[in-house]
């Protein structure tokens, strides 16, 4: 099952009792900011969730899948995440 942003915003707008329009707001601020802060290449922390990190990739030879003509692979910057010792044990049921 995905997961989407209306979904999110309609959990807690159920939960809490504000505004279905002060939830999204606060749902697409909380991700701008996330945005924002990768961008930067800042890692993000969230405590008892995990850590989402930028990676630099250099450079590297690759291939046309429709064609299979050799090309090169231009640099560049990927996000990761490593979920936190919490998370790694409720997934696992421990």
């Amino acid at each position: 099952m995905t997961l989407t942003k209306a979904d999110i915003i309609e959990k807690l707008y159920r939960a809490e009792k504000f505004k279905r329009t002060e939830v999204a707001n606060y749902v697409e601020t909380l991700l701008e900011i996330i945005k924002e802060k990768l961008e930067a290449g800042e890692d993000i922390l969230i405590s008892g969730f995990g850590k989402f990190c930028i990676k630099d990739k250099g450079s590297r030879r690759g291939r046309n899948p429709h064609t299979g003509e050799p090309i090169i692979l231009e640099p560049r910057r990927i996000v990761t995440f490593r979920p936190s010792g919490k998370l790694r044990d409720k997934i696992n049921g421990r």
